[in-house]
């Protein structure tokens, strides 16, 4: 179960759906002949496209369902309320200056577009901490339930790994022929890499616990000598499946440096916002998208003004609302792009924020943000990269689920997904229960303006509809994480913004 939950986040990454970035610089659109252009939600895509467009000397205007801009890229605080589809209702309860991103939480560094945009409007960015050795591994099958280090299970796996690989090469039983230099080289490497004596062994002493850490850490003194630490026996390794979860920060998306927002997630949300926010128009229900040879009209309801009913009229559209939610509406395009925007589906994604009355995981277990992992449903727990040693209340994410866990949680209520995540936090941190102060639980197939997480293309689907949903259908282009092979991710949000901004622009200019 574990190698399968791990294995998820490496399809992830096989189908495109999280990757680096091919962004070099903005786009360039000289030239503008001022045409204009409705764009419909103000998300990141959204914003960015309207940014850019208006930069040129376009004509913008965004109509946004909800009464916030940022999409999904916002953070959740104390007295924010929601009401999710079902009637659960989300009441967060933390301290002043404590959140969760619900949403997006981490920003890679080779997410080139987001962290241009980033400097450019001035959002702060600090460290994000995504690896850290002295986090928990956590299995309910093996070594008694009891959770590892992640520092001492990795050190036992690699060291055991690079044992029987010493022995293979030592017996001549290499698949391919190796010479007698090549042999010395690979056997010195083992011996490195593994943490292995002089026999090629791993065993306990103090080449394993300069690894692994010791039972009686040095110290001063008369009784300062360091006791060695004893790894767990090769069989409870191997057959933990621990292992799968190595490989997670191994994957490209997933490597260091990663960083945040100072302040929460929202704060690039405002940023962009900032850019551009007399141009939204809150509380606009779009219901309908017509086109013809000379425009764009959009039908939508004025939930702001009583729900009168509205239209606006425009040259060109870029249209970033989620297809979960286009395929619910009315949309006059092509039969091959309807096809190709029913194609994907949208996954369903949970995450927990839990406060607890003091930052036990740094005070108890000397963990300083990081990722720790269980076979549980709620899979990972998240420390704050930021607020070290602070005292008082502080917030961790106590659960993200994506797959069939996802959807146990999402038909809980809001308070259940609570107490099931610290019931299984407990496994890993026994102090959750008598810490704990409040949390909450987000479902993301409950949110009425998007009913999922994120498009997850098929490889069938992007093989058959994918460069489809990407082109401009005659006066209409999409945009959205959806639209790009960064899926799931800020980032895709915003390459597909600018190449819709780019084939919008060269259409407007007559040479398309």
């Amino acid at each position: 179960m574990v190698a399968g939950t791990a294995a998820m986040y490496q399809a992830m990454t096989r189908l495109g759906h999280a990757a680096g970035s091919d962004f070099t610089s903005p786009p360039n659109l000289s030239g503008g002949k001022g045409q204009s252009v409705v764009i419909l939600g103000a998300g990141l895509a959204g914003m960015l496209a309207a940014y850019e467009l208006r930069k040129a000397g376009y004509k913008v205007q965004i109509l946004e369902y909800q009464n916030r801009s940022g999409g999904r890229n916002f953070t959740l605080r104390g007295g924010d309320r929601y009401t999710e589809l079902g009637g659960g209702v989300i009441d967060v309860k933390f301290a002043a200056g404590n959140y969760v991103n619900p949403g997006p939480w981490r920003l890679p560094y080779h997410h080139h577009a987001i962290l241009h945009y980033c400097r450019e409007f001035g959002v702060a960015l600090e460290p994000f901490q995504q690896f850290n050795m002295n986090t928990w591994l956590h299995s309910s099958t093996t070594f008694g339930g009891k959770p590892q280090r992640y520092r001492d299970y990795m050190s036992d796996f690699t060291g055991y790994t690079a044992e029987l690989l010493s022995k293979a090469i030592n017996q001549g039983k290499l698949d391919d022929p190796a010479g007698k230099e090549e042999r010395e080289i690979l056997l010195e490497a083992m011996r490195d890499w593994g943490a292995l004596d002089r026999d090629y062994r791993y065993v306990k002493g103090l080449h394993a616990s300069n690894r692994r850490g010791f039972d009686h850490e040095p110290g001063g003194g008369p009784d300062g000598a360091p006791t060695p630490s004893t790894p767990f026996s090769r069989d409870d390794v191997m057959k933990s499946g621990l292992w799968a979860w190595m490989a997670f920060h191994m994957n490209y998306e997933m490597q260091p440096t990663m960083f945040q927002p100072v302040g929460g997630m929202d704060m690039i949300g405002r940023g962009f916002a900032r850019q551009v926010g007399d141009l939204v128009t809150h509380q606009a229900k779009v219901s309908k998208i017509a086109q013809d040879d000379h425009g764009v009209t959009v039908s939508w309801t004025d939930m702001a003004h009583g729900g009168a009913t509205r239209t606006t009229k425009a040259d060109f559209c870029v249209c970033t609302i989620p297809l979960s939610i286009l395929t619910q509406m009315e949309v006059e395009v092509s039969d091959a792009m309807l096809a190709a925007i029913a194609a994907v589906p949208y996954a369903s994604s949970v995450k927990l924020g839990l406060e607890f009355k003091r930052r036990f995981w740094e005070e108890d277990e000397a963990i300083y943000g990081g990722i720790s992992f269980t076979d549980q449903g709620i899979s990972q727990i998240s420390y704050p990269s930021h607020g070290y040693f602070s005292k008082g209340p502080a917030v961790l994410l106590g659960g993200y689920m994506f797959g069939p866990a996802a959807y146990d949680f999402a038909g809980m209520t809001p308070e259940e997904r609570v107490k099931h995540g610290l019931q299984q936090g407990a496994a890993l941190h026994p102090q959750y229960l008598k810490e704990f102060s409040n949390g909450v639980g987000w479902a993301w197939s409950r949110v009425p303006w998007i009913e999922g997480c994120c498009g997850t293309w098929s490889e069938q689907a992007r093989r058959d509809h994918y460069k489809t949903l990407t082109t401009m259908d005659r006066r209409i282009v999409l945009a959205g994480e959806h639209a790009s092979y960064v899926g799931c991710w800020q980032e895709g949000a915003l390459l597909s913004s600018i190449s819709a901004v780019e084939q919008l622009h060269k259409r407007a200019q007559g040479a398309g």
